[in-house]
C-alpha cells in the first residue's frame, strides 16, 4: 500500500528501560507471572522501584511496553494525512505501523503472546490496548466522512474491520512462532478491507480467491461495544 509506505521516526529506547523489560520476562517465564513482582524485577535489573515508575506505571505496561509510543506514532501518522489522501488507505497505513512494531522483535512479541494467553489479567489489557488503536481509526475516518449521512456508522464499521484484519494477520504470524513475512501477510488483509471499504472501490468487488467464503451473522443489542462486537465475529471465524 503506498500509505504504508512512510512512516514516522521511533525514538530511541532508554538502556535502562530495556534492561527492565528483559529482567521482567526472565522472570515471567522462569516464575510465571504472577509470582513475579515489581521488586523482583527492579533487583533482577539492578535499579531502583523509583526507576521501574519511570519507565512503567504497572507490571501490566511493561508487558506492553512500546503500545504508548505506537499509538502516538499512529495519531501523528493520521494527522499529517492530505485532504486528497483516501482515508482506507490511511487507516490502513497506520494499523500496518503495529504490525511493525511487532515485527520489530518477533522473539519478545512471540513470548508476549504466550505470556497473554496464560494470564486472563493481561488479556483484559490487551483488550483495553486495541480498543484505542480502534478508537484512533475511528475518530480520524469519522472526521474525514463528517460530510457523509452515514458517517458515523460507515466509520466505525470501517476502523472495526481494519482492527480484525490487522489482529487476524497478527495472530497468524504469532502462532506461527514469528515465522514468515508479517508485514506482507498484513498488507493482504488490510487491502482486501481497503478494497472493499474506499470511496472507489468497484461495486461488487471480489474476494481474494480462497474458496467458497463462509457468512457470519452476529446479533447484539445496539449497546454493545464495538470492540465485543469484532470479538465475537472473530470467535465466529475461528480466530480466538
Amino acid at each position: 500500500m503506498a500509505a504504508a509506505a512512510t512512516n514516522p521516526p521511533t525514538s530511541p529506547k532508554p538502556a535502562m528501560r530495556d534492561s527492565l523489560i528483559a529482567a521482567a520476562f526472565q522472570l515471567f517465564l522462569e516464575r510465571g507471572y504472577e509470582q513475579t513482582t515489581v521488586d523482583d524485577i527492579v533487583t533482577l535489573a539492578g535499579v531502583g522501584r523509583r526507576s521501574f515508575f519511570r519507565y512503567f506505571p504497572s507490571k501490566e505496561d511493561v508487558v506492553f511496553p512500546d503500545h504508548e509510543q505506537c499509538l502516538d506514532d499512529m495519531t501523528r501518522f493520521l494527522a499529517a494525512s492530505a485532504d486528497s489522501d483516501d482515508p482506507m488507505a490511511r487507516v490502513c497505513g497506520a494499523a500496518r505501523l503495529v504490525m511493525r512494531m511487532y515485527a520489530e522483535n518477533p522473539t519478545f512479541s512471540v513470548q508476549r503472546y504466550r505470556l497473554t494467553r496464560e494470564v486472563a489479567g493481561l488479556r483484559a489489557y490487551e483488550l483495553s490496548v486495541v480498543w484505542r488503536y480502534e478508537k484512533t481509526l475511528g475518530d480520524y475516518l469519522r472526521a474525514r466522512w463528517s460530510d457523509r449521512r452515514d458517517g458515523t456508522l460507515r466509520a466505525n464499521v470501517a476502523a472495526a474491520a481494519v482492527v480484525a484484519a490487522h489482529n487476524h494477520a497478527l495472530r497468524h504470524w504469532l502462532r506461527s512462532g514469528g515465522e514468515g513475512e508479517p508485514l506482507e501477510e498484513v498488507d493482504r488483509a488490510l487491502e482486501f478491507v481497503r478494497a472493499t471499504w474506499s470511496p472507489d472501490a468497484p461495486a461488487g468487488a471480489d474476494a481474494p480467491a480462497d474458496g467458497d467464503e463462509d457468512v457470519v451473522v452476529v446479533i447484539t443489542r445496539r449497546s454493545t461495544p464495538m470492540w465485543r462486537v469484532v470479538r465475537e465475529v472473530e470467535s465466529s471465524l475461528g480466530e480466538s
